[in-house]
């Protein structure tokens, strides 16, 4: 169903991005920029980010073809990854991960730091362009199917926009306890999800 694949490509992508979680990340690379420039590099961020997940969408079953990988495997190995996302989320090491990432940024004074490192990898990282893949796949590269994903794509890439925007006042109203429950709750769903995609796999195998 269009309403049931639409909430599933949301809520998956929400997890894998998670724009309240890269906020920190934003705010160490931003730090010494104004507020004008920040918006800009907000915005820069999440069009490149799209950009690069609606290709994947678009060509990453072609891509697999010329591999010789068929999509039950990539989506055993995808699920996999996830779910190593999903237990970086929940025992903490992703944010830590992340914060090495944009402070590396800063000390090799990146020019673009709306490319590197919050659009890749931190945005459109392996587990987004994984995600992507899988939900593709699951649309059956029909166009109905594809605009709900790339819609849903758009949806999360302006929602992060505006959490970068806040990102400031977000992380004063949640404080540390707040960012820290809040990213384990959404590490458990994505690796509820995960496990999913693993299952889904393992019968297109045996099936």
């Amino acid at each position: 169903m269009p309403v049931e694949f639409a909430i599933s490509a949301f809520v998956t992508l929400f997890l894998v991005v998670d724009p309240i979680g890269l906020a920190p990340a934003f705010l160490a690379v931003t730090n010494d920029l104004p507020e004008r420039a920040k918006r800009q590099v907000a915005l820069r961020a999440s069009v490149i980010a799209a950009g690069i997940l609606a290709g994947t969408a678009l060509i990453g079953e072609w891509l697999l073809r010329q591999l010789g990988i068929g999509l039950p495997a990539f989506r055993i190995a995808g699920g996999l990854l996830l779910f190593s996302i999903a237990s970086e989320m929940v025992f903490g090491v992703r944010t830590e991960r992340q914060s090495r990432a944009a402070e590396q940024a800063i000390e090799e004074r990146v020019r673009n730091i709306a490319a590197f490192p919050l659009a890749i990898p931190l945005m459109a990282g392996p587990g987004a362009i994984t995600a992507t893949v899988l939900l593709s796949a699951q649309a059956g590269y029909r166009p109905v199917s594809l605009t709900i994903l790339l819609g849903a794509m758009v949806i999360v890439c302006a929602i992060t926009t505006v959490v970068f925007v806040a990102a400031g006042r977000i992380e004063r109203v949640l404080g540390i306890t707040g960012n820290v429950v809040l990213s384990r709750l959404l590490g458990v769903i994505l690796a509820a999800l995960a496990v999913q995609f693993v299952v889904d796999g393992v019968r297109a195998v045996f099936g």
